[in-house]
């Protein structure tokens, strides 16, 4: 990274199917080794599922999901003085979606038996509802922020 200049962020062109940059940016974290079909595949299936559970729209259902699993507040360590805080910083958009989306693909692995595409869309209608694994990282996250507010002035 240069010390300097910012990297440019590069677009994410949006999904074949729905037309929708979050969808190309899931289909994107679940695939492994290269493997886009099988991943849009997964996606697309998950997404099929969640709109019959769900009774609404997936595309409107997946943003939803994701804005329920999304922190505001995460900690940093910062060392000040040979002693390492852990310094609560609001989440940037970006990062706050990143983070979502990964902790949704690490809840839906994490889950027994079945198979991926029924994994993902297990874990996208919990965190459509409010529950589930992602939505407890989330709590976690928003706790540990809130227990070290004492340490906010070190931010910079």
């Amino acid at each position: 990274m240069p010390r300097r200049a910012r990297p440019i962020k590069r677009e994410t062109p949006p999904d074949p199917k729905y037309h929708n940059v979050t969808v190309a940016k899931l289909i994107n974290k679940v695939m492994k080794c290269g493997k886009k079909r099988t991943a849009e595949k997964i996606v697309y299936g998950a997404m099929e599922l969640l709109e019959q559970q769900a009774s609404k729209d997936p595309v409107t259902a997946l943003e939803q999901a994701v804005k329920n699993a999304t922190p505001l507040l995460e900690v940093k360590p910062r060392r000040v003085g040979g002693a390492t805080y852990q310094v609560p910083v609001e989440v940037r958009p970006d990062r706050g979606l990143f983070l979502a989306l990964t902790w949704l693909l690490k809840s839906a692995r994490a889950r027994k038996g079945k198979s991926m595409t029924e994994k993902l869309a297990a874990e996208l209608l919990d965190a459509l509802r409010g529950e589930g694994a992602t939505i407890k990282r989330r709590e976690d996250t928003h706790k540990m922020a809130e227990a070290n507010r004492a340490f906010a002035h070190y931010r910079w």
